[in-house]
Protein backbone atom coordinates (compact mmCIF):
# COMPACT_ATOMS: atom_id res chain seq x y z
CA UNK A 1 0.00 0.00 0.00
CA UNK A 2 1.42 3.62 -0.84
CA UNK A 3 1.86 6.02 1.85
CA UNK A 4 -0.98 9.31 1.19
CA UNK A 5 0.24 12.70 2.14
CA UNK A 6 -2.04 11.92 5.15
CA UNK A 7 0.51 9.84 6.52
CA UNK A 8 2.88 13.02 6.32
CA UNK A 9 -0.05 15.40 7.64
CA UNK A 10 1.46 14.67 11.32
CA UNK A 11 3.82 15.09 13.93
CA UNK A 12 7.33 14.88 12.33
CA UNK A 13 8.69 12.66 15.50
CA UNK A 14 5.66 10.65 14.84
CA UNK A 15 6.33 10.23 11.26
CA UNK A 16 10.27 9.78 11.40
CA UNK A 17 9.79 6.93 13.67
CA UNK A 18 6.95 5.26 11.53
CA UNK A 19 8.90 5.37 8.68
CA UNK A 20 11.06 2.86 9.65
CA UNK A 21 10.33 -0.20 7.78
CA UNK A 22 8.84 1.67 5.26
CA UNK A 23 10.07 0.80 1.43
CA UNK A 24 11.30 3.89 -0.41
CA UNK A 25 10.86 3.13 -4.08
CA UNK A 26 12.35 5.51 -6.94
CA UNK A 27 11.71 4.75 -10.43
CA UNK A 28 15.38 4.87 -12.37
CA UNK A 29 15.94 4.29 -16.15
CA UNK A 30 12.91 2.20 -16.63
CA UNK A 31 13.96 0.09 -13.42
CA UNK A 32 12.53 0.78 -9.66
CA UNK A 33 14.68 0.27 -6.74
CA UNK A 34 13.60 0.00 -3.49
CA UNK A 35 15.01 0.17 -0.17
CA UNK A 36 13.56 -0.31 3.32
CA UNK A 37 13.96 2.33 5.40
CA UNK A 38 16.45 2.03 8.20
CA UNK A 39 17.24 5.58 9.91
CA UNK A 40 15.87 8.98 9.90
CA UNK A 41 16.29 12.31 10.92
CA UNK A 42 13.31 14.70 12.40
CA UNK A 43 13.91 18.90 11.63
CA UNK A 44 11.19 20.88 12.77
CA UNK A 45 10.51 25.12 12.13
CA UNK A 46 12.67 27.65 12.66
CA UNK A 47 13.56 27.36 16.38
CA UNK A 48 15.42 23.83 15.49
CA UNK A 49 18.50 25.63 15.24
CA UNK A 50 19.75 22.50 13.07
CA UNK A 51 16.71 22.89 10.43
CA UNK A 52 17.67 24.85 7.02
CA UNK A 53 14.26 27.12 7.96
CA UNK A 54 15.95 28.22 11.29
CA UNK A 55 17.04 31.20 9.44
CA UNK A 56 13.10 31.79 8.08
CA UNK A 57 12.09 31.02 4.52
CA UNK A 58 14.37 31.50 1.53
CA UNK A 59 14.54 30.53 -1.95
CA UNK A 60 16.66 27.40 -0.75
CA UNK A 61 14.49 26.47 2.11
CA UNK A 62 11.01 26.91 -0.01
CA UNK A 63 10.26 23.48 -0.10
CA UNK A 64 10.25 23.19 3.34
CA UNK A 65 7.30 25.28 3.16
CA UNK A 66 5.12 23.67 0.97
CA UNK A 67 3.08 20.91 1.77
CA UNK A 68 3.11 17.31 3.88
CA UNK A 69 4.31 14.85 1.14
CA UNK A 70 6.49 17.21 -0.53
CA UNK A 71 9.95 15.92 -1.39
CA UNK A 72 13.00 18.19 -0.25
CA UNK A 73 16.29 17.52 -1.74
CA UNK A 74 19.31 19.64 -1.30
CA UNK A 75 22.84 19.32 -2.12
CA UNK A 76 25.69 19.58 0.90
CA UNK A 77 29.32 19.86 0.45
CA UNK A 78 28.80 21.06 -3.11
CA UNK A 79 28.26 16.77 -4.26
CA UNK A 80 26.06 15.18 -1.94
CA UNK A 81 22.31 14.60 -2.62
CA UNK A 82 20.18 14.63 0.82
CA UNK A 83 16.31 12.99 0.46
CA UNK A 84 13.77 14.63 2.98
CA UNK A 85 10.16 14.77 3.22
CA UNK A 86 8.07 17.42 4.28
CA UNK A 87 5.60 16.88 7.51
CA UNK A 88 3.11 18.34 9.46
CA UNK A 89 1.41 21.76 7.97
CA UNK A 90 1.47 23.79 5.40
CA UNK A 91 3.73 27.09 5.94
CA UNK A 92 5.70 25.62 8.73
CA UNK A 93 9.03 24.01 7.92
CA UNK A 94 8.98 20.64 8.91
CA UNK A 95 10.54 17.29 7.42
CA UNK A 96 12.17 14.05 7.91
CA UNK A 97 15.63 13.34 6.38
CA UNK A 98 16.34 9.72 5.31
CA UNK A 99 19.10 8.54 6.26
CA UNK A 100 20.24 4.79 5.95
CA UNK A 101 18.18 1.69 3.86
CA UNK A 102 18.08 -1.35 3.31
CA UNK A 103 18.12 -2.60 -0.64
CA UNK A 104 15.63 -4.61 -1.38
CA UNK A 105 15.05 -7.01 -4.53
CA UNK A 106 11.28 -7.24 -5.26
CA UNK A 107 9.32 -7.11 -2.13
CA UNK A 108 11.79 -9.74 -0.55
CA UNK A 109 14.88 -8.72 1.56
CA UNK A 110 17.88 -9.72 0.12
CA UNK A 111 19.84 -10.86 3.14
CA UNK A 112 23.09 -10.36 1.26
CA UNK A 113 22.72 -7.05 1.22
CA UNK A 114 24.32 -4.27 3.65
CA UNK A 115 22.31 -1.22 4.68
CA UNK A 116 23.26 1.67 2.58
CA UNK A 117 24.01 4.71 5.39
CA UNK A 118 24.22 8.19 4.80
CA UNK A 119 22.12 10.20 3.25
CA UNK A 120 24.09 11.12 0.09
CA UNK A 121 25.08 7.42 -0.10
CA UNK A 122 21.19 6.66 -0.18
CA UNK A 123 20.62 9.44 -2.65
CA UNK A 124 22.92 7.78 -5.30
CA UNK A 125 22.09 4.40 -5.15
CA UNK A 126 18.45 5.62 -5.71
CA UNK A 127 19.71 8.59 -8.72
CA UNK A 128 17.97 11.30 -6.44
CA UNK A 129 19.01 14.48 -7.40
CA UNK A 130 17.68 18.35 -7.53
CA UNK A 131 15.10 17.38 -10.24
CA UNK A 132 13.01 15.35 -7.47
CA UNK A 133 12.69 18.68 -5.34
CA UNK A 134 9.05 19.76 -4.98
CA UNK A 135 7.78 16.31 -6.35
CA UNK A 136 4.99 14.60 -4.61
CA UNK A 137 6.20 11.67 -2.72
CA UNK A 138 3.30 9.33 -3.77
CA UNK A 139 3.85 10.67 -8.09
CA UNK A 140 5.12 8.13 -10.49
CA UNK A 141 8.39 8.02 -9.97
CA UNK A 142 9.03 8.60 -6.32
CA UNK A 143 7.26 6.58 -3.82
CA UNK A 144 6.64 4.88 -0.08
CA UNK A 145 5.09 1.86 0.36
CA UNK A 146 3.57 -0.05 3.47
CA UNK A 147 4.81 -3.63 2.87
CA UNK A 148 3.48 -4.89 6.11
CA UNK A 149 6.50 -4.44 8.40
CA UNK A 150 6.26 -4.22 12.03
CA UNK A 151 8.74 -2.26 14.01
CA UNK A 152 8.28 -2.69 17.83
CA UNK A 153 8.68 0.52 19.61
CA UNK A 154 11.30 -1.27 21.81
CA UNK A 155 13.60 -1.58 18.70
CA UNK A 156 13.97 2.02 18.04
CA UNK A 157 16.69 3.84 18.83
CA UNK A 158 16.68 7.49 19.65
CA UNK A 159 19.80 8.85 19.47
CA UNK A 160 21.43 12.50 18.21
CA UNK A 161 21.11 14.29 14.58
CA UNK A 162 24.40 13.62 13.09
CA UNK A 163 26.46 17.24 11.46
CA UNK A 164 24.57 19.26 14.01
CA UNK A 165 27.35 20.36 16.34
CA UNK A 166 26.42 24.54 14.93
CA UNK A 167 23.00 24.14 16.86
CA UNK A 168 23.21 25.23 19.86
CA UNK A 169 20.82 23.28 22.53
CA UNK A 170 19.12 21.86 19.48
CA UNK A 171 21.82 19.48 18.72
CA UNK A 172 20.98 17.66 22.13
CA UNK A 173 17.30 16.86 21.10
CA UNK A 174 17.13 13.15 20.16
CA UNK A 175 15.71 13.06 16.82
CA UNK A 176 17.80 10.34 15.04
CA UNK A 177 15.45 7.34 14.88
CA UNK A 178 17.15 3.93 13.91
CA UNK A 179 16.67 0.09 14.18
CA UNK A 180 19.59 -1.63 15.77
CA UNK A 181 22.58 -3.39 14.23
CA UNK A 182 20.99 -6.80 14.81
CA UNK A 183 17.75 -5.79 12.57
CA UNK A 184 19.85 -4.18 10.16
CA UNK A 185 22.57 -7.30 9.33
CA UNK A 186 19.95 -9.46 9.30
CA UNK A 187 16.71 -8.69 7.57
CA UNK A 188 14.65 -11.39 7.66
CA UNK A 189 14.00 -10.13 11.46
CA UNK A 190 11.95 -7.32 10.60
CA UNK A 191 8.59 -9.06 11.03
CA UNK A 192 5.35 -8.55 7.94
CA UNK A 193 2.30 -8.20 9.26
CA UNK A 194 0.52 -11.72 8.76
CA UNK A 195 3.33 -14.04 9.06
Amino acid sequence: MLLSSEFFQRDTLKVAQELLGKVLAVENGGKILKGIIVETESYIGEDDLACHASKGRTKRTETMYQKAGTVYVYLVYGMHHCLNIVTEKEDYPAAVLIRAVIPVSTSNVDSKDVAISGPGRVCRYFGIDKSFNGSDISSDKIWIEDAGIKIAPKNIEKSKRIGVDYAKHCKNYLWRFSLPPEIIKNPPCLKRQGG
